[in-house]
């Protein structure tokens, strides 16, 4: 289409609104403007539309879990699961709405598309089987236990909807001609172009769902009692302030063997794997506070306890919290002494506080303003660059980049003193009038918890003060 007709259509299609009003001629050339453009948009705006998906089905229940007591007499249990439903069929895409096809347009054509089939919905899964808790005084009575567990079957997927078939065109070809210049002139030239119509794509079908998944069987637990098992308690989550009083964890531990339709009635159908009652778990815990700093100030940071096979209490602090400590298990009671506690905020609060002397006697100082270094262990790497100005050098020369030996470290409290004028760095550099770039990088450790952090100060070193 010309440009300056594309420009023009929104006033165009407006104009038609009108046709009721023009002359017979100018409707009719309005009609006909509307209908080359419908059609020509009719890929875009009139293809099929898709057919809608399948709903898949809905999972299976499971068999229920149960616990019995047995004596020698028969028992016949199904704890099988239920099937999975089958998921639904994909709808058929719809068809393209096709009109006529203008005549003797300037333009080539595509008709309108065929809609795609919709997708299958995916199959439920089946139920897992139950399982059973079998109480016994002698194992032999279990073989007159007749239990089927069986996990129930997936449902199958829906199949895709088939798409739907693109409009033909009515016409394949066609010229048009066009003049330019005066009739009857030498300047008049008109020249026949063809244009052409492509077919529309029939839509595709859509796919098939995914069959679901079969059910698990269930499984066998066995405990030598008359009593049965009170529940777990393994793992709790609280806060600091919480277990200054002593909470109980609890654990029934078990032990995993194989062979348990060999328990049971012969023809039962479970899970190889059985469990075997050991011994019941206690363990009660809490915390010992020695840090300095008021448990108040911890109090809402939190804490998880697990209770392991091995009788010990595995303790995981916040991720915000750094801990010091210690623990001690007696008479089935652990303690967690807590000799420091630091927020993790607090670990990289190092500052610079001066920098001062020349030669040899040049330090940087650097403060602690959490003031919790007599805890935390720390270690420095240093990259030292310089810049004599006296020479007029515009660049700065890296002049010492490692790690800050453990004996050129000094720590007075929360102040932390670094000899550079004991490193291996050219007298030249330590020279008063010296532009210096420093970068410190601050390792803090405490327990199997790290933490960088980069400390950066720029100057100049300035001759030593004078003692009066």
């Amino acid at each position: 289409m010309d440009k300056s007709l594309k420009s023009k259509l929104p006033l165009l299609l407006t104009f038609c609104l009108f046709t009721n009003f023009l002359p017979a001629s100018d409707s009719l050339l309005c009609s006909a403007f509307a209908l080359e453009k419908y059609y020509k948009v009719a890929r875009y705006d009139t293809d099929g539309r898709t057919g809608s998906n399948g709903r898949s089905g809905r999972n299976g229940s499971s068999g229920e879990n149960q616990n019995i007591f047995v004596d020698g007499s028969p028992i016949n249990l199904d704890l099988s699961g239920k099937g999975g439903e089958d998921g639904e069929d994909g709808e058929r895409g719809y068809r393209p709405n096709c009109g006529n096809q203008p005549d003797k347009v300037s333009h080539d054509l595509n008709a309108p598309n065929g809609g795609n089939g919709g997708s299958g919905g995916r199959g439920g899964d089946g139920g897992n089987g139950g399982s059973i808790t079998v109480y016994y005084t002698n194992l032999a009575d279990l073989r007159n236990i007749f239990v089927r567990t069986i996990g129930g079957e997936g449902g199958r997927g829906g199949r895709g909807g088939n798409g739907t078939s693109g409009c033909k065109c009515q016409r394949r070809k066609w010229e048009v001609q066009t003049c330019e210049g005066t009739p009857a002139t030498p300047n008049y030239k008109c020249t026949n172009k063809v244009y052409r119509c492509s077919d529309g794509n029939h839509g595709g079908d859509g796919s098939d769902g995914r069959d679901g998944s079969k059910g698990s069987l269930g499984n066998l637990s066995i405990v030598k009692s008359e009593e049965p098992l009170a529940d777990d308690n393994p793992t709790m989550n609280l806060t600091i302030s919480e277990l200054t009083k002593p909470f109980n964890l609890s654990k029934n531990k078990w032990n995993l063997r194989q062979g348990a339709i060999y328990l049971l009635a012969p023809g039962s159908a479970i899970a190889d794997n059985y469990r075997e009652f050991e011994q019941r778990l206690e363990e009660a815990f809490q915390i010992v506070w020695q840090e300095t700093e008021s448990i108040t100030s911890f109090a809402n940071q939190a804490i998880t306890l697990n209770l392991t096979d091995s009788k010990q209490v595995k303790v995981t602090f916040s991720e915000d919290l750094w801990i010091d400590g210690s623990s001690k298990s007696e008479a089935n009671l652990t303690t967690f002494t807590i000799n420091h506690a630091i927020l993790k905020k607090d670990v990289t609060r190092l500052a610079v506080a001066e920098f001062a002397d020349t030669g040899q006697n040049l330090n940087l100082k650097i403060v602690d303003l959490a003031a919790k270094s007599d805890a935390i262990n720390t270690q420095f790497r240093l990259k030292f660059r310089a810049q004599d100005s006296l020479y007029g050098f515009s660049g700065y020369k890296t002049e010492y980049e490692g790690d800050i030996p453990n004996e050129f470290v000094t720590r007075d409290y929360n102040r932390f003193t670094l000899a550079l004028g004991k490193l291996k760095i050219p007298n030249e550099a330590l020279r008063p009038g010296v532009n210096v770039e420093i970068e410190v990088v601050v390792t803090r450790s405490l327990g199997e918890r790290s933490a960088k952090q980069t400390i950066r100060w720029q100057g100049v070193v300035r001759k030593p003060r004078r003692e009066i």
